[in-house]
């Protein structure tokens, strides 16, 4: 199992296909895979687990942190990812885009730009160890 605390599990009506779309669209790496019915690839430091299943999204929503949002949303527009939201700053200090793959998932790629407390845009800090 990869270092990961959390591994999303994604359906997708085709993962061979799947795979090969995220890995070219958002540059994920494929880990493994069994068959053509499961996979697992690499997003970053953590992972995710494409299943054989029906169509999703819905409300389903996978945030990923990448070091340069703006390059992302290039090479994810570029290979055919509908754009939800365009990049964008937030006053929690990220910086994100929303976009939609051929499946009907929503990622949200996340790029931190500014240290800020969660007292400083609304929010209330919790405790920071476990």
């Amino acid at each position: 199992m990869p270092p990961s605390d959390v591994i999303p599990v994604l359906g997708y009506p085709d993962v061979p296909e799947a795979v090969a779309w995220l890995s070219g669209a958002f540059g994920f790496v494929e880990r493994w895979r069994v068959g053509n019915h499961r996979a697992q690839l690499w997003v970053g430091d953590g992972a995710i687990a494409v299943t054989e299943g029906a169509r999703a999204g819905g409300n389903t929503s996978v945030m990923v942190r990448v070091e340069d949002v703006d390059s992302h949303h290039e090479r994810a527009r570029a290979h055919g990812a509908r754009v939800e939201d365009e990049p964008a700053d937030y006053p929690y200090g990220e910086r994100q885009y929303t976009a939609v793959d051929h499946a009907g998932h929503r990622w949200t790629f996340s790029q931190t730009i500014a240290d800020v407390a969660p007292e400083d845009w609304g929010g209330t800090s919790g405790r920071l160890d476990r």
